[in-house]
């Protein structure tokens, strides 16, 4: 039996990112939880809104949310950087690996752009 999902439920997810995240966030590993990607881990910060997302069919399968990418970050805190955060004023929304950056306090550093894909049912 075939398995499929309309792109609006698929985007439904994507969505809820899009809307909500207000804050990408450079972070020294892998945050679990808010706290973590905004105070405990994070290096340095950029603000997001909805305009900073774009949803389209995905490259594989289902679909697919490009995240901007943000350059001239004003760096925190000193440290490696090897994953950027998504989040909302309550919730850890998306993260994904980066390739590792050493930065220092007041260093300028890029984000680069990234997906988030939801694939069809299989």
């Amino acid at each position: 039996m075939a398995k499929s999902a309309h792109n609006d439920v698929l985007d439904a997810g994507l969505l809820v990112i899009k809307n909500n995240a207000n804050l990408m966030t450079l972070c020294r590993s892998e945050p679990t939880t808010r706290i973590e990607a905004v105070a405990t881990l994070a290096l340095a910060d950029t603000p997001m809104s909805s305009s900073s997302f774009w949803i389209r069919d995905g490259g594989k399968s289902g679909r697919t949310m490009q995240v901007a990418a943000r350059s001239t970050v004003t760096v925190d805190v000193a440290g490696i950087g090897t994953h950027v955060a998504l989040v909302d004023s309550t919730r850890l929304l998306a993260v994904t690996r980066v390739a590792t950056v050493a930065v220092a306090v007041g260093d300028i550093v890029d984000f680069p752009a990234w997906e988030v894909e939801i694939s069809d049912p299989v």
